[in-house]
């Protein structure tokens, strides 16, 4: 408005000044008129091309203090969903602290296009401002990464609060985690599946083998109820992992409070782990002498160890494996950090944020030669979370994986006896 109003001041200045001159010049009056008439368009053609339809807001209420204090404003102010309310020209009048909350940049008079760089979300307010159509719309934004929404509109009639015409009032809903959580669970059913499947093919293909001309064939009936049996304890391992995955998950916002000695239970699993080990294979238990106190689930802690020194042990060849007391950081302050470390080839940069992923594998096939489901490091994410915990993973190719798991210290708590 005020840079309009100054190309109007300019534009009767310079048309003076050119009057003046041509009268001076005594030039005829057509021409002066003309003159006149000249600039006055070239200066309307400008402001024309400059025009913004936005900026010609004239507030029907006071923007300030749009909605009376009372139990309606605190009502719409406390509601969980965000609501705005926009007006005929197209002008955010009031949003709720829901709104404020999901739209930080949401400011009382800014138009509501800026909201979001969403064609459709556009077209639906335009709608219900002009034919008064309310709709629901969904739509994703790619501002600050990949954002879901559902919106709602609908009309606040004229003489509401407001004022005397008729306004739009828009729901909006943040459904990024939904569809992120519906993506998950169809990854994870189409990765299952293809996990069961293909063992599963492979035992159904040996027994129709074995019924058919291998029916009377020794050698073979062996080597092949020998592959049959390694692909079904795949199977029961795989099962196994979902179970155990399921009940977790299930557990996962209830937290321990059982106090335990983590050193103690580390030290439990190593022990028992020490017979299972394949030639070449060395635990080397590290872990200081003494009582480390945490409120925890001991199977859950114990599973957490034996996945990590598991995947060692089938990933890192034959060089020692090292069980020991992280160093202090300040990145996990008041917790205590076991690590597990190989000397193994290590892993690729890319791969260490994507490891807890259900199914992700660096090398498929090595994975399920080696009898991996491709669970057992989410296992360990979920189990450390629900203890509130952190996991941290250190590898370099060539250099070893290190894998710590932090745990909060408790004080001033007993320690249950190690059985």
């Amino acid at each position: 408005m005020k840079d309009r109003i100054i190309l109007h001041l300019y534009l009767a200045v310079i048309a003076g000044l050119v009057g003046a001159i041509l009268v001076f010049m005594k030039e005829s009056g057509w021409l002066v008129f003309g003159a006149i008439f000249l600039i006055v368009m070239v200066f309307a053609l400008i402001r024309e091309a400059l025009h913004d339809p936005v900026e010609d807001f004239e507030p029907e209420i006071d923007l300030t203090q749009p909605l009376p204090p009372g139990f309606g404003r605190a009502l719409l102010e406390e509601m969980p969903l965000a609501l705005i309310v926009i007006s005929p020209k197209g002008r955010v009048v009031y949003g709720n602290n829901a709104a404020i909350n999901l739209l930080p940049k949401l400011e009382v008079g800014d138009h509501f296009a800026n909201l979001f760089r969403a064609p459709a979300f556009v077209d639906a307010v335009n709608a219900a401002l002009e034919d008064g159509e309310s709709s629901s719309v969904s739509f994703m934004t790619t501002q600050g990464g990949d954002r879901y929404f559902e919106t709602r509109i609908g009309l606040v009639p004229a003489g509401s609060e407001f004022g005397d015409v008729v306004h739009a009032i828009v729901e909006i809903e943040d459904r990024t985690r939904h569809r992120q959580a519906e993506k998950m669970r169809s990854d994870f059913i189409a990765n299952a599946s293809h996990e069961l499947r293909t063992p599963l093919a492979s035992i159904i293909g040996y027994i129709d083998t074995l019924q058919g001309h291998a029916k009377n064939d020794a050698a073979a009936r062996e080597k092949f109820l020998d592959i049959m049996g390694k692909q079904a304890m795949r199977m029961q391992r795989l099962v196994d992992d979902l179970m155990s995955l399921s009940r977790i998950e299930s557990n996962a916002h209830i937290a321990p409070k059982d106090p335990c000695s983590l050193y103690d239970i580390v030290g439990e699993t190593v022990a028992a782990m020490q017979p299972l080990l394949p030639d070449g294979a060395v635990l080397d238990n590290q872990l200081p002498s003494k009582q480390i106190s945490v409120r925890g689930d001991r199977d859950q802690i114990n599973q957490v160890f034996v996945n990590l020194i598991d995947n060692a042990v089938k990933y890192a060849g034959t060089g020692p494996i090292e069980i020991a007391e992280a160093a202090p950081n300040p990145n996990y302050p008041n917790m205590c950090g076991i690590s597990v470390q190989d000397h193994g080839p290590g892993i690729e940069k890319e791969h260490l944020n994507r490891l807890t992923e259900r199914f992700y594998r660096v090398n498929t096939a090595q994975s399920r030669t080696k009898g991996g489901t491709g669970l057992g490091l989410a296992i360990v994410k979920h189990i450390v979370n629900r203890h509130q915990g952190a996991l941290q993973i250190e590898s370099a190719l060539g250099k070893g994986s290190k894998f710590t798991v932090w745990f909060p210290l408790q004080e001033n708590i007993s320690i249950k006896s190690v059985a």
